[in-house]
């Protein structure tokens, strides 16, 4: 008699998929306190998962977290922009550093393959080797980024319904295993 075979399990660092849920819905609440509390909740998910958090979990958190310090007063606005800069240049060099080949890619190219825009590069390009931006551009990037991240990554993973969907996501999502997608190779 053949054994039956189980299917394979992903073990990750959320409870389950309300967790999951709370944490994405607490990110983006725009409530600070509720932030704060998510943050905690993902810095708890890192301590577990280590390396294998996704990336988009983990630059979702560090752009939510400039905006926590932003409406906090506590910082500065040359330390903001600081703080946003790191944040906005980690995210395009992590998203586009998985589309690298053994050839060099324009960065602009491959943003464009995953549909950041542009523009988010080049900022990304003046924080890294130009003058330092104004904060209001700062601002404005993460709130774009965010956007995206939310629904190029959130918004997919559980059949959340964060942001409006065509219905042909609507017919992606039907489908979609809870743990299969929340891991950096599937979100690639």
């Amino acid at each position: 008699a053949r054994k039956r075979l189980k299917p394979l399990r992903t073990v990750v660092a959320w409870r389950g998929r309300a967790e999951w849920d709370q944490v994405m819905v607490g990110l983006y609440c725009g409530d600070s306190r509720l932030q704060q509390e998510a943050l905690d909740r993902v810095s708890a998910w890192k301590s577990r998962y280590g390396p294998k958090m996704p990336l988009a979990v983990d630059c979702t958190a560090e752009l939510i977290r400039c905006k926590v310090l932003d409406s906090s007063g506590r910082l500065k606005s040359h330390e903001l922009i600081l703080s946003y800069g790191l944040a906005l240049v980690r995210f395009v060099n992590l998203i586009t550093e998985r589309k690298q080949k053994m050839v060099s890619i324009p960065l602009r190219q491959l943003a464009r393959e995953v549909d950041i825009p542009i523009w988010v590069v080049d900022l990304r390009h003046e924080l890294t080797h130009g003058k330092l931006p104004r904060l209001a551009l700062c601002r404005k990037g993460c709130d774009v980024v965010l956007d995206w991240l939310r629904k190029t990554y959130w918004s997919r993973q559980l059949g959340n319904n964060l942001c409006e969907e065509s219905e042909d996501e609507e017919e992606e999502q039907e489908g979609v295993e809870a743990n299969a997608e929340l891991d950096n190779d599937a979100w690639e």
